[in-house]
C-alpha cells in the first residue's frame, strides 16, 4: 500500500524550491534571449550566398545539434573556470555562468534552423518587392521579411522555449541547484525522495501542460500565426 507523506513540504523548503525555480527560469530566459538574437544571425549566415559565412554556421549548428546538452554543461563547466581565471585572475563560483552560457549557445543552434525554415517560409517575391523599392538587402531582411517570419514560427518557438525549461534539470551534471535538484536534495534529506520527485513533477507538468495549452488555443485563434 502506498504511504506518502509530504510533511517535508515545509514554508523553509517551499522557499528553497522558490529560489531554485529563479535558476530554472533564469537559464531557460537568458537560453531564450541570446538564442532568438544568435539563432537569427545563423540563419541568416545559413541562407547567406557567401559560402565561408554559410559554412560556419553549418558546422556550428550541425555541431551544437550532434552533441549532448549534458556534454555541453560539462564542456562549459570546465572551460569558463579557467578562461575567467587567465583574464581576471579569480576563482569565484562559475556554475551559474556556465549553464547560461552553455544553453544559450546550445539553444541558438535550435533556434536558428527554426528561424531559418520561417525565413524560407515567406515567399520569395517579398524580398523582391522590398528590393525593387530601393531596400538593401539587409533593410528588406529587417523589415519585411523576418516579421513575417517570426509570425510564421512563433508557435514552433514557443514549443522549443518549453522543451527548454524541462532541459534546465540537467544543470544538475554540473551541481547548479536548480529547481528539480532542490526539490532531490530535499527529499534525500528527509528520505522522501519519491514525494519530492512527486511534487517537482506535477510542477513541471502544471507549467508545461499550462503554456502547451495557452500555445494551441492561440495557434487555433490566429494569434501564433
Amino acid at each position: 500500500m502506498l504511504n506518502f507523506d509530504f510533511s517535508s513540504l515545509t514554508p523553509s523548503t517551499i522557499a528553497t524550491l522558490a529560489s531554485g525555480m529563479v535558476i530554472s527560469l533564469q537559464v531557460a530566459g537568458t537560453a531564450l534571449g541570446v538564442g532568438l538574437v544568435w539563432g537569427t544571425v545563423l540563419a541568416m549566415m545559413r541562407l547567406s550566398r557567401f559560402r565561408a559565412l554559410s559554412l560556419v554556421a553549418t558546422v556550428y549548428v550541425n555541431l551544437f545539434r550532434s552533441v549532448p546538452l549534458a556534454m555541453v554543461l560539462l564542456s562549459f563547466y570546465l572551460i569558463v573556470p579557467q578562461v575567467l581565471r587567465s583574464l581576471f585572475n579569480t576563482a569565484t563560483d562559475t556554475r551559474l555562468l556556465s549553464a547560461l552560457v552553455g544553453f544559450a549557445l546550445f539553444e541558438s543552434a535550435y533556434y536558428a534552423e527554426i528561424i531559418r525554415a520561417g525565413i524560407q517560409s515567406v515567399p520569395k517575391g517579398q524580398l523582391g518587392a522590398a528590393l525593387a523599392l530601393g531596400m538593401k538587402p539587409l533593410q528588406a531582411m529587417r523589415i519585411v521579411v523576418l516579421p513575417q517570419a517570426f509570425k510564421n514560427m512563433l508557435p514552433l518557438l514557443f514549443t522549443q522555449l518549453i522543451a527548454l525549461f524541462q532541459d534546465t534539470s540537467l544543470v544538475y551534471v554540473i551541481s547548479l541547484s536548480d529547481f528539480f535538484t532542490g526539490a532531490e536534495g530535499i527529499g534525500e534529506r528527509d528520505g522522501r525522495i519519491e514525494e519530492m520527485m512527486i511534487v517537482a513533477g506535477a510542477v513541471y507538468f502544471i507549467i508545461c501542460f499550462s503554456a502547451s495549452t495557452l500555445i494551441k488555443r492561440l495557434s487555433a485563434k490566429g494569434q501564433l500565426s
